[in-house]
C-alpha cells in the first residue's frame, strides 16, 4: 500500500493545506494524475500522484492544513487484494471528465459545452483551457472571462500580450478604432499600479512572508557571485522579425522565448550550473527544468518549471511557457512545476530595468536575469552605431562554480542569440 503524501513544493514550504480531493475511494489513478489541490503561500497547487493503482483511503479532510511528509490517503497497488476501509465519504467531483483543469471547467460551464467529447491535450491527456477555447471557437491567450452577452474587442496582439504580462483586458481602456483594446493598451495598463482588493492584500501578505524567507535563506546559506554580460541583439530581433513575418499572429515568437531557448541551449556545456545542492553538495539533473519566474497579480511572484525544456524547439517553448504564464497567473500549477527547476530565467524588460541582480531559488545554484533591450551606442567595425542591447546577468553558486566558468556560461548564451536557429 502506497502513501500519498503532502509533497514540498519549494525550499521554504513547511506545510500546506488540503483544499480539493479530485480523486475519491475506488478511483483508479495513473502515475501523474492529479489526485488533489493544494494550497501554499504562494497559491493553489495542483499535485500529481506518484503510484499507480486504486484510491484505498482518504486520510485528510479538504481544509486541513499538515506539515510536509503527512501521509494524505493511501493508493493501493492494482495486484492487491481488496481490504475492508473506513473511509471520508467520496467528495463529489466538479465534472464527469476524467481530467481537466478547473479553467477549462469553468470555461466550458459558460460556454455549455460537454466535455465529455473533448480530447485533452494537455499532460496524460488533460483538457486544458485552450481545448475548450478552440472548440468554443476563440482562443482567449490573456484568460478573460467575459460576462455572458458581451464580448471583450482586443486585438490577437494584444490578448497575447495581456497573457505574458498579466493585464487584465477588462480593466483596459481601449484606443483602437471602435474601442478595440489594442497592444498599446495593454503595455500602458502593465505599467498602471494596481490596486487590490483587501482579500488579496492578505493574500500577497502572506506570499511576501514566504519569498522573504526563502531569499533571506539564499543571501545566507548561498555564497553569491555575480557576472554580467552585454549583448547585442541585432542579429536575434532580424531573425525573429523574419520569422514572425511568416506566422498568424496567434503562432508569433516573443523575444522571450529567445531568452529561455538561449539558456537551454548554453546550459549544456555547464551541467555544474544545472544542479541542486543539498548540504554543500552538488548534484547536477541531466534535464534542464527550466524555472521561469512568473510576476503575479498586485504583487509577489512565483517560479515554476518548464519540465524537460531541453527537448523543446522553439515552438514547444513558446507554447509551454505561454502556458505557463496563463496557469501560473490563475492559481493551475501542478507540484512538478513547483518543485523542480533545476536553473531559473528572470527577466524585468517589461519593466524597463536595465539590468537585474537576481537572487537564486534554493536549492538551485544558479539564476539568469535579462534586463530590457534598449537601443544605445555600440562599437561594431571600430564605428560608433545604434544597436539594441540587453544586459544579461548570472547569479551562481560560489562553492559549485567560479567566476571564469559563469562569464562562460554567460557568453555561450550570447552566442546563441547572436546566431539563432529553428529548432
Amino acid at each position: 500500500m502506497a502513501e500519498f503524501r503532502m509533497p514540498s513544493l519549494g525550499a521554504d514550504m513547511d506545510a500546506g493545506t488540503l483544499r480539493a480531493w479530485r480523486r475519491g475511494p475506488g478511483d483508479e489513478v495513473v502515475r501523474g494524475d492529479i489526485i488533489a489541490e493544494v494550497e501554499t503561500d504562494k497559491g493553489i497547487v495542483e499535485v500529481e500522484v506518484y503510484a499507480s493503482g486504486v484510491v484505498e483511503r482518504l486520510l485528510v479532510e479538504p481544509g486541513t492544513k499538515v506539515p510536509v511528509g503527512t501521509p494524505l490517503a493511501l493508493i493501493r497497488a492494482a495486484s492487491e487484494q481488496t481490504t475492508p476501509r473506513v473511509a471520508i465519504e467520496k467528495p463529489r467531483i466538479a465534472t464527469s471528465v476524467r481530467s481537466s483543469t478547473p479553467s477549462a471547467r469553468k470555461l466550458a460551464r459558460e460556454r455549455d459545452l460537454d466535455l465529455s467529447h473533448l480530447r485533452g491535450t494537455g499532460r496524460h491527456g488533460s483538457i486544458t483551457r485552450s481545448d475548450v477555447a478552440a472548440i468554443a471557437g476563440s482562443v482567449e491567450l490573456a484568460g478573460v472571462h467575459e460576462p455572458a452577452g458581451t464580448r471583450l474587442r482586443a486585438s490577437p496582439l494584444a490578448r497575447a500580450r495581456a497573457a505574458v504580462l498579466g493585464v487584465d483586458l477588462r480593466r483596459v481602456e481601449p484606443t483602437g478604432r471602435q474601442g478595440v483594446v489594442i497592444a498599446a493598451d495593454v503595455d500602458r495598463a502593465a505599467k498602471a499600479p494596481t490596486r487590490l482588493s483587501a482579500a488579496e492584500a492578505g493574500t500577497q501578505t502572506g506570499m511576501r512572508k514566504a519569498i522573504a524567507a526563502a531569499m533571506a535563506r539564499s543571501k545566507r546559506e548561498i555564497p553569491h557571485y555575480y557576472a554580467l554580460h552585454t549583448i547585442d541583439m541585432e542579429p536575434a530581433l532580424e531573425w525573429l522579425r523574419d520569422r514572425n513575418g511568416e506566422r498568424p499572429v496567434q503562432r508569433r515568437l516573443l523575444p522571450a522565448v529567445l531568452f529561455l531557448r538561449a539558456v537551454v541551449l548554453a546550459i549544456r556545456d555547464f551541467p555544474e550550473l544545472n544542479a541542486h545542492c543539498d548540504g554543500g553538495r552538488a548534484e547536477p539533473s541531466e534535464a534542464v527544468h527550466l524555472g521561469v519566474a512568473v510576476s503575479l497579480r498586485g504583487g509577489g511572484l512565483v517560479a515554476p518549471a518548464i519540465l524537460h525544456a531541453e527537448r523543446l524547439n522553439i515552438d514547444q517553448l513558446m507554447s509551454e511557457f505561454q502556458d505557463l504564464v496563463l496557469r501560473a497567473r490563475a492559481g493551475q500549477l501542478r507540484a512538478s512545476e513547483m518543485s523542480s527547476p533545476t536553473i531559473t530565467v528572470t527577466s524585468l524588460g517589461e519593466r524597463g530595468v536595465e539590468a537585474v541582480l537576481p537572487v537564486i531559488v534554493p536549492p538551485q545554484v544558479a539564476i539568469v536575469g535579462f534586463g530590457a533591450i534598449q537601443t544605445r551606442p555600440y562599437v561594431v567595425d571600430e564605428k560608433v552605431v545604434a544597436r539594441r542591447l540587453v544586459v544579461a546577468s548570472l547569479a551562481a553558486d560560489h562553492r559549485v562554480s567560479d567566476g571564469h566558468r559563469g562569464g562562460k556560461f554567460l557568453a555561450a548564451i550570447a552566442s546563441r542569440l547572436k546566431e539563432p536557429k529553428e529548432p
